[in-house]
C-alpha cells in the first residue's frame, strides 16, 4: 500500500511495501529513499525533495499509519473537494486558472460536507446549476507554502454528471478565464498545462 503526496509537484510515496515500479525507481540516482522513521528522516525528506535534481521521494515504513501520522504533523491540513464533471457526450469540464488548466475544486467550509463542497465549488466556478454527484473518485495530496507556513491540501475528487446544454460562467474573482468542454481524446492538448496530481483524477475519466 502507498500514499501519493505531490512535493513541488513531484511524487513521493509513503508506503509499507515496495511493489514492482517503486522497486525500479529507488535504483534511479535522481530518486530519494529513506526506510526509517524519525523526526530526522522526515525533516530530510523533505529537504531533499527541494533539490532541483531530486525527481520522486520513496519512503517505506512497515506501519503506514504511523509514517502517514508522522508525516502531516509538518504540515497544516486543508481539505477540498472538486469533481471531475462530464457531460453527455463524456466531456470533461476543464478550467483555465493561473496559466493552468485545472478541474473546479475549492476549500471545505465549516459546517459542510465533503460533497457538499464539492457540488458548490462546480456551481460556483463553472456556473453550471445541474450536478448530479456520483461516487468519490481519488484523493489527492500536494503541498505548497505560504511564507514559513506549509500546507498540504487533501482534495477529495468526485465522479459528477453535468448537462452541455447549460451556460457556462467563470468565477473570475477566483482568477479562471476559461472553462470548456473537452473531449477525452483531446485531452493531451491540455494536460502538457496542468499539474501532475490531476493526471490521477483524469485518469478516471470515462
Amino acid at each position: 500500500m502507498y500514499l501519493k503526496i505531490y512535493i513541488n509537484n513531484k511524487p513521493l510515496y509513503l508506503c509499507d511495501e515496495l511493489n514492482d515500479p517503486l522497486n525500479l525507481l529507488i535504483h534511479n540516482p535522481d530518486n530519494v529513499f529513506i526506510d526509517e522513521l524519525d523526526s530526522h528522516a522526515v525533516k530530510a525528506m523533505l529537504r531533499e525533495m527541494q533539490l532541483p535534481e531530486i525527481e520522486t521521494g520513496i519512503f517505506l515504513h512497515n506501519d503506514i499509519e504511523k509514517l502517514k501520522k508522522a508525516f502531516f504533523k509538518k504540515f497544516e491540513i486543508i481539505q477540498a473537494g472538486g469533481g471531475l464533471v462530464q457531460n453527455e457526450h463524456k466531456e470533461i469540464l476543464m478550467i483555465f486558472r493561473r496559466g493552468f488548466w485545472d478541474l473546479p475544486k475549492g476549500k471545505l467550509d465549516e459546517g459542510e460536507t465533503l460533497e457538499e463542497c464539492a457540488v458548490r465549488e462546480v456551481k460556483e466556478e463553472t456556473g453550471l446549476k445541474t450536478i448530479q454527484l456520483k461516487k468519490l473518485l481519488t484523493v489527492t495530496y500536494h503541498s505548497y507554502n505560504l511564507g514559513t507556513h506549509h500546507i498540504l491540501k487533501e482534495s477529495h475528487w468526485y465522479n459528477m454528471k453535468g448537462n452541455s446544454a447549460e451556460k457556462l460562467v467563470a468565477q473570475t474573482e477566483e482568477d479562471i478565464h476559461e472553462i470548456k468542454w473537452v473531449k477525452k481524446e483531446d485531452l493531451p492538448l491540455y494536460t502538457h498545462l496542468t499539474y501532475p496530481s490531476l493526471l490521477d483524477v483524469l485518469a478516471f475519466a470515462g
